[in-house]
């Protein structure tokens, strides 16, 4: 299977941002039918950090990892392209992010058909099932790692 590429999001080139883009409407936008503004200016950011793997037309799979305040880590836009799905792709670039965040605080948004899948990398659910442009979704957080 192809290697992870990584990059802050200032390191990315044009044609990278917009497969990581494509990707994302692709499922979320038009796969699962929510609309929403996609582009929200945090891709950009020097503190935004994406993980992704190439694929035969553009990205495999992706995912984000933002800064958010107080040193938390905030994981969001996990997707795979439907012929990746099955294959373990969203297993590793999981794992990929939970090596780079280290013993930061994490959270999270899923879509609660995935809470057992994100449960697997140590978050737990948090507050109540909220709806977000029509999807069913939970707040999960992974809490600060003491090193050891």
């Amino acid at each position: 299977m192809t290697d992870l590429l990584a990059r802050p999001g200032p390191e990315l080139t044009a044609a990278e941002l917009h497969d990581l883009l494509r990707l994302r409407v692709d499922v979320f936008v038009v796969e699962q039918e929510a609309p929403y503004a996609e582009i929200d200016g945090k891709d950009l950011l020097p503190s935004t950090y994406h993980i992704w793997a190439p694929g035969e037309d553009g990205v495999a799979g992706c995912l984000r990892v933002l800064a958010d305040p107080g040193g938390v880590r905030r994981i969001g836009r996990v997707c795979t392209a439907p012929s990746a799905r099955g294959t373990g792709l969203g297993a590793r670039l999981m794992e990929a992010a939970m090596e780079y965040v280290g013993d930061a605080e994490c959270v999270l948004d899923a879509q609660t058909y995935a809470e057992g899948f994100y449960a697997r990398f140590g978050f737990a659910p948090e507050g109540e099932v909220y709806e977000e442009d029509g999807i069913p979704h939970i707040r999960m957080r992974r809490p600060a790692r003491t090193p050891r």
